[in-house]
């Protein structure tokens, strides 16, 4: 058998006063999703531990199975590890956002979502100014970038930039936890030299002449060293293929020892290439035992604290999405177990993650269905499986 997860990203939330105290996934329109959910069974799975930040690397970690207290070492050495990057034992590997800063808050976490020519630019001249031979910068797709120091230290409290929009940022710099403050002190000084170079970059002053948001400040977060994970194929004798738009993704995939795909105008928004990222997942099916389908776009949505737009990405995912690979695997050869699952909520009244289980549909076509009719936070509460946690959620679709 074969197995596809659609991860669609921060999808679950909270009730929300203008869809009637409904979440997005129920005032969506999803009728391929709830056919999904008919057919199959459904349950809930606690992505993250509550003593664990709930960021989508330890979250999608989870979903397929791993021990995230053993293997997460941050964010930043799995962007490495996608971009190609080989860390030395003694690097630390950070994630480094291009963010905006508005009088002296933190206004966004995305540089107003700054494109990738532009934020080359904006690397570019960071290195050249910024880097050493200790330290790096790497640039990422839009605002996602690296940066690797030799000999850094992890004994650091850094503050993810999309948790505290609206935030003074000198409330939220970097902090030492212990008497070494060498790391944390070199880190908020180039968060501080930074905003002295991009502001007055050619780039960001055209970005502000036109009414955008400039990418006035870097801001480094979730460091870490290389990781110790099994593959797939160690772990429950299954290859595997990763696809999505994002490098942390392909990290993760990396050490998984998935095969990369990359789609053609795959963005992480809601103008990403669904129809590509769907047939790309099912052309990857005839090659490969697994499919992690990885969408972004409802977790930036949710970022942005916009309920319209999160329930339309929902709508996307069901009408381009998950109405094509329905419809493209009952005609395959082999049967095809399918997965819908949110990595982590990311509530629109909160913009940022949480730690709340999330709903999922396991379909297996040679299983009978639990009595679920339609998908979302409640109703899967009453499905076959219950409430999972560690790696039961990859058992249960891989029927190990």
């Amino acid at each position: 058998m074969k197995h596809i997860i659609i991860l669609g990203d921060g999808m679950a939330d909270y009730p929300i006063k203008e869809f009637g105290n409904k979440t997005p996934l129920m005032a969506a329109n999803t009728p391929h999703i709830d056919e999904l959910c008919k057919k199959g069974r459904c349950g809930k799975l606690i992505t993250v531990p509550d003593d664990m930040p709930p960021g989508s690397e330890i979250a999608n970690m989870a979903v397929l199975g791993y021990d995230v207290k053993k293997v997460y070492q941050g964010r930043g050495v799995l962007e490495a590890a996608s971009m190609g990057i080989d860390l030395d034992d003694n690097d630390m590997a950070m994630r480094c956002n291009l963010i905006c800063i508005e009088d002296e808050k933190i206004k966004n976490h995305s540089a107003g979502h700054i494109s990738n020519e532009e934020a080359h630019e904006l690397m570019k001249t960071l290195q050249e100014e910024l880097g050493t031979d200790e330290i790096k910068f790497y640039p990422g797709v839009s605002y996602r970038h690296l940066m690797v120091i030799k000999n850094g230290k992890t004994n650091i409290d850094c503050t993810p930039p999309h948790d505290v929009p609206g935030t003074p940022f000198k409330d939220v710099l970097i902090k030492a936890q212990g008497n070494d403050k060498t790391t944390a002190d070199l880190l908020n000084n180039l968060i501080l030299r930074s905003q002295e170079i991009l502001n007055d970059h050619p780039v960001n002053k055209k970005r502000v002449s036109e009414g955008k948001d400039p990418g006035n400040s870097i801001w480094p977060w979730s460091p870490g060293n290389k990781p110790d994970m099994d593959t797939l194929q160690k772990s429950y004798g299954i290859s595997g293929a990763m696809i999505s738009a994002v490098d942390l993704l392909y990290g993760i995939g990396k050490y998984a020892g998935m095969k990369a795909v990359k789609v053609e105008g795959s963005t992480g928004l809601y103008d990403t290439n669904y129809e590509g990222k769907a047939k790309a997942a099912v052309d990857a099916l005839k090659e490969v035992d697994l499919v992690y389908l990885h969408i972004e776009a409802s977790d930036e949505a949710g970022h942005e604290g916009d309920h319209e737009l999160k329930k339309k990405t929902i709508e996307y995912l069901d009408q381009r999405v998950v109405k094509y690979i329905m419809a493209e695997t009952e005609k395959m050869d082999e049967d095809v177990a399918i997965a819908l699952i949110p990595d982590h909520p990311t509530p629109c009244i909160l913009k940022t993650h949480t730690h709340d289980p999330v709903p999922f549909i396991i379909y297996h076509p040679d299983e009978k269905p639990d009595n679920v009719t339609s998908y979302d936070e409640e109703a899967t509460k009453n499905g076959y499986y219950g409430l999972l946690k560690g790696d039961e959620f990859m058992k249960a679709l891989l029927k190990q």
